[in-house]
């Protein structure tokens, strides 16, 4: 049976059991494995059972989860994987021997050889996918490679962009091309909850007479979910999504269903119209990993755009991935290593954006109210390494960081008045502070 070895902290020496189910790790009373520590959250973390493996998912606590040294918002877990919860250190051990065990190579080198080689592939299949989805979409490359940077490193993404720039079709066309099950939901003002997550009926038994609730599932359990002009719909509705979107699970009743992995949702948004709609609210924004803007199409590609879209017939995309090979690749991003160095230099990009903050640049004080929380240098580090393993590199630098930053920040820089009145622009200032803000030096390491 799987068991949680505590080697360091409140339990160190101690074994813990673990029988299938939820688990919530926290130090607050009624947690299932409750650690009377300050520096572990009220709930801090949760371990679930799923079709054979043992998931960590972080409950969004103060100071983080990781496994094995990296941050984790949701993790499957190995046999012997290192834990983190606060200053608790739990080794992982899975002793089983079940389907988890079982899918694994004989050896540990034998599977980093193999994870090794996958990322090395990943350049040339990245150049296959991008391929692919141009049969169908000209251009927006740099959009399609931060899609496929939201997925490997299993986030989610807000498309913002005018009506008409094919953001639907790219969605459905990247879904194809990755062999997942793509749903799409229009959000509009008199949605409910239940029209995204399925919901109970009351059925007769022919046979008995008895009658019994049965779930139906809503479009929500797929592997790709397109929500269609999100800020269309009112809050009631836009939460819906919250539980699915962090804990990848739907919650109805009092019953809760995992959702298929992956999972990914990816957003739409018009970024002109705003008579008649809900902005979303700043927690659910914070939960994107990326605010990726679709650009009008160069002179030349809106030629070919023209000429493509009004003849019969068309190129059809083939399948590059499958979905097992995405949970690999997902899994695989998590492994790849981080210097401090690169840490360091997003550490102090997130800082940076905080008006409070006294080492801040002055324009960062003039116009921004509200700066990044954690959670934004923690997709900086994810979205590094998955752009990395996009380019078929084990290794992050930080150019990989610059390059995820404007995505990343964004959404996340919230603007006074000054700014607004002087039309200065989130995306204005978040490249002001890549020109600002320097990479670490020899004098930060003493």
């Amino acid at each position: 049976m799987a068991h949680l070895a505590f080697e360091k902290g409140t339990f160190i020496g101690r074994m813990l059991e673990l029988t299938p189910g939820d688990l919530t790790i926290g130090r607050q009373k009624g947690c299932d494995i409750l650690i009377p520590n300050d520096q572990v959250s009220s709930r801090h973390a949760q371990l679930r059972w799923e079709q054979g493996r043992w998931t960590l998912t972080d409950l969004g606590s103060s100071n983080g989860t990781a496994v094995n040294g990296d941050l984790i918002t949701s993790v499957t877990l190995r046999d012997g994987d290192v834990i983190q919860v606060g200053t608790e250190v739990i080794v992982f051990h899975d002793g089983d021997g079940g389907a988890t065990k079982a899918k694994r190579p004989a050896s540990a080198q034998v599977a980093a050889a193999e994870e090794v080689a996958l990322v090395e592939e990943m350049s040339q299949r990245t150049r296959r996918i991008r391929e692919e989805v141009a049969k169908v979409i000209v251009g927006q490359q740099e959009v399609l490679d931060q899609m496929l940077m939201v997925l490997i490193a299993n986030g989610h993404g807000l498309l913002v962009g005018m009506p008409g720039m094919a953001k639907t079709l790219m969605v459905s066309t990247v879904a194809r091309v990755l062999d997942l099950e793509f749903k799409r939901v229009q959000f509009t003002p008199d949605l409910m909850p239940t029209d995204i997550t399925g919901t109970e009926v009351l059925e007769t038994n022919r046979e008995t007479q008895e009658k019994a609730f049965r779930f139906i599932r809503g479009p929500i359990f797929c592997n790709l979910l397109l929500a269609d002009e999100i800020n269309r719909t009112p809050p009631k509705t836009q939460a819906a999504l919250l539980e699915a979107m962090q804990e990848r699970r739907v919650t109805v009743g009092n019953v809760t269903y995992p959702l298929d992995q992956p999972f990914l949702v990816l957003a739409t948004q018009n970024p002109i119209e705003q008579e008649g709609t809900y902005p979303l609210p700043e927690a659910q924004m914070d939960r994107f990993m990326f605010n990726i803007w679709v650009d009008y199409p160069l002179e030349h590609e809106e030629e070919a755009i023209l000429a493509s879209t009004t003849m019969a017939g068309g190129a059809k995309p083939e399948k590059v991935l499958g979905k097992e090979e995405v949970l690999q690749l997902q899994e695989v991003v998590r492994k790849i290593p981080v210097s401090e160095h690169v840490v360091k230099y997003a550490a102090r990009l997130v800082r940076s954006t905080r008006p409070a903050n006294p080492n801040v640049p002055d324009f960062i004080r003039q116009y921004v109210s509200t700066g990044s929380g954690p959670r934004a240098g923690q997709f900086l580090i994810l979205a590094a390494k998955a752009r990395a393993v996009l380019e078929g590199r084990i290794h992050v630098s930080c150019a990989d960081i610059r390059r995820a930053a404007l995505p990343v920040l964004r959404h996340r820089l919230y603007l006074n008045f000054a700014a607004d009145s002087e039309g200065i622009t989130p995306a204005r200032l978040v490249e002001r502070l890549l020109e600002a803000v320097p990479e670490p030096s020899e004098k930060d390491y003493l």
